[in-house]
Parts: structure tokens; sequence; C-alpha cells
């Protein structure tokens, strides 16, 4: 399994920042992903899920309706639209593979809010 992320960057208070994942060394298609953040001195949480077909979504409740999960299978990538970015948003993002077992994470894509 190969996760490069990319997409972040430092963002002032309410704006907004669009993440990708490319994955690589499995059947992409037939597995869910997700996108977790790891803050600085915290566990990493997951975020938000998208069931294999991209379809069905869900997420963490402190992004509901500010961020939006979705994916392309051919082009073996998931993305994270976030809007209306908070300072608790700041973090390194990390996607992964739902139900896969052991995997490397990739470097994560670091998000920055503050004004």
């Amino acid at each position: 399994v190969q996760l490069v992320e990319s997409g972040g960057g430092l963002v002032q208070p309410g704006g907004s920042l669009r993440l990708s994942c490319v994955a690589s060394g499995f059947s992409f298609s037939s597995y869910a992903m997700s996108w977790y953040r790891q803050a600085p001195g915290k566990e990493r949480e997951w975020v938000a899920i998208i069931l294999s077909g991209g379809i069905t979504t869900n997420y963490l409740d402190s992004v509901k309706g500010r961020f939006t999960m979705s994916r392309d299978n051919a082009k073996n990538t998931v993305f994270l639209q976030m809007n209306s970015l908070k300072p608790e948003d700041t973090a390194k993002y990390y996607c992964g593979p739902n139900n896969y077992g052991r995997f490397n994470w990739g470097q994560g894509t670091q998000v920055t809010v503050s004004s």
C-alpha cells in the first residue's frame, strides 16, 4: 500500500482547502477509504469515510456540514473538500483504506488554520 496526500497549507479561519490522496498497491475500488487527522500532542482521529461505490459517506460530528469526502475510482484518488475551516481543524491529515489490515501510513499533509 502506498498513500500520497497533498493539498494542505496555511489558511485563515473561514477559508477552504481541498486535500487529495492517491493510493496504490491494493484494489482501491474495492475498499472504503477514510481520512484521519492528528494534531500535535493528540491521538490520530477519524474524520470521514466513503464507501467503495463513492455514494455513502459519514463524518466526524465536528466537521459535518463543512467537509465533503469524494473519490475517483478511475484515478485511485480520494478527496476531502474542507470549507469554513476553524483553528481546531489544524492537524496533519492522512488517508487510509478501511478493513485492510496493517499498512504504512503516508506522509500526510499539514493543514494549519490561523489568522
